[in-house]
């Protein structure tokens, strides 16, 4: 384990495989989970340009909080230009990000081969960083009357 991988606890075992991070969350994740959870998913999160792998597959519970782990995750990583990758196989959790409208956002992958093999490194697109003052600008154009596309 490198010193960018986080320590494995009773939540969550952690390692890196071809050039991902993989956390695999085990047992159920709730709130008591989710807290010790936390500070090594922000650890893994934390580097630039971070691929993550959130594997949801050793999990038999999956609740609110660890949406909001999923979320928190998903945020970091996109904010410093990374991926993050979630396998779910498990039909009821499934539902439950269709059903909060976050399928789509997290588009789940039902192996671990399956979410390494479409998210190589060597193939991930170089992303420009938008940053809060073109945002800004974009709004006053866009309020001045000129047409903006996002």
């Amino acid at each position: 384990m490198t010193s960018g991988t986080p320590r494995s606890t009773r939540h969550m075992r952690a390692y890196r495989t071809r050039g991902h991070t993989v956390l695999e969350f085990h047992g159920e994740i709730d709130i008591a989970a989710a807290q010790e959870i936390q500070p090594r998913l922000d650890r893994a999160t934390e580097a630039p340009e971070a691929l993550v792998v959130i594997d949801l597959t050793p999990s038999t519970f999956f609740d609110c909080s660890g949406l909001r782990l999923l979320c928190r995750a998903r945020r970091r990583v996109v904010e410093r230009c990374g991926q993050l990758v979630v396998v779910c196989p498990h039909p009821g959790t499934l539902r439950l990000l269709r059903l909060i409208r976050l399928f789509d956002v997290f588009r789940p992958y039902p192996s671990l081969e399956a979410a390494l093999a479409d998210a190589a490194p060597a193939e991930r697109p170089v992303r420009r960083r938008f940053t809060w003052a073109a945002g800004r600008a974009a709004c006053r154009r866009n309020r001045a009357g000129a047409r903006t596309v996002w």
